[in-house]
């Protein structure tokens, strides 16, 4: 009896063991699923294909990586310049170019500069994906958007979708004089708090985690900047509560702006009646009306 405790005991330990170590070294891979779907690390979508400006730049890190990006551009200086912009950072899978059915309605209907980007590791971007990686993209496009001689004049609006809500809520709240306005839809407080809802069994290991991401922590930091904040009811991946979470514990002093999907789930927020009236109105009245 002993010696069966002990055989189970060792092999408890072994199997911790074996969880620590996949999830300190192979988390990276989890959390940044670049290559799904499958083609997603070769194949981009043009913007030429959903009938917009095709017009891609590569930009160079700091860090020295060449990652992708699309820029679009209303047509005709004066109404480019007087459209907003809207810098678009996607979720942990796929790339840029499955964003783009969201760039054109941005870009069509609603009459928005777009300018989205592949992080590195994801698309056509080189490097592998981490967390200082991905807010070193960031910091790059929106340098790039500073010193470009139309955009620079723009307002200009953060959209993060999931994971890239995190990314768009670290880069406004380092450089909050830059923006008009940050929209999140289905953002996590942070990675050690999404763990136990997704990985159950690795609920006690969360202090290996070092893709922290604790957008709870950095949006309060976001003072001023306006936020609409999109969520989905039936969110399987991200507990809507998260989101609920960030919206009350925001303390900025520019308008909160709550709007939720009852039927929504984790990918298809954008699908949802009323999704881009949302965008809409609030751009409108918070970032067009400060003119």
């Amino acid at each position: 009896m002993w010696i069966y405790l002990l055989y189970l005991f060792y092999f408890a330990i072994a199997v911790t063991v074996a969880l620590s170590l996949l999830l300190y070294t192979y988390q990276c891979e989890l959390l940044y699923a670049s290559g799904f779907p499958a083609g997603s690390r070769t194949v981009v979508a043009r913007p030429s294909q959903f009938g917009l400006p095709d017009k891609e730049v590569i930009l160079v890190t700091e860090d020295g990586y060449r990652i992708r990006a699309y820029v679009m551009i209303q047509r005709g200086e004066e109404v480019a310049i007087q459209s907003p912009t809207v810098v678009c950072f996607h979720a942990h899978t796929g790339n840029m170019g499955h964003r783009l059915p969201i760039a054109q309605v941005f870009y069509k209907k609603l009459g928005y500069n777009v300018v989205m980007l592949s992080y590195r590791g994801y698309g056509l971007s080189e490097g592998k994906p981490t967390e200082k990686g991905l807010k070193i993209d960031a910091q790059t496009v929106l340098e790039y958007i500073k010193q470009h001689p139309i955009l620079k004049h723009t307002k200009l609006i953060a959209y993060g979708q999931s994971l890239g809500g995190s990314v768009a809520i670290s880069l406004v709240s380092r450089n909050e004089d830059k923006f008009d306005a940050l929209i999140i839809e289905n953002t996590f407080l942070s990675v050690p708090l999404l763990v136990p809802h997704i990985f159950p069994a690795l609920r006690h290991l969360v202090y290996l985690v070092h893709q922290t991401w604790r957008s709870y922590k950095t949006i309060k930091y976001v003072q001023h900047v306006p936020i609409l904040f999109l969520s989905s009811l039936k969110d399987e991946l991200v507990p809507p509560g998260h989101m609920a979470k960030l919206y009350s514990i925001s303390q900025t002093s520019g308008v909160k702006v709550w709007r939720d999907f009852e039927n929504g789930t984790h990918n298809d927020t954008c699908m949802q009646s009323g999704f881009f009236e949302s965008i809409a109105e609030f751009v409108r009245d918070n970032v067009w009306q400060l003119d």
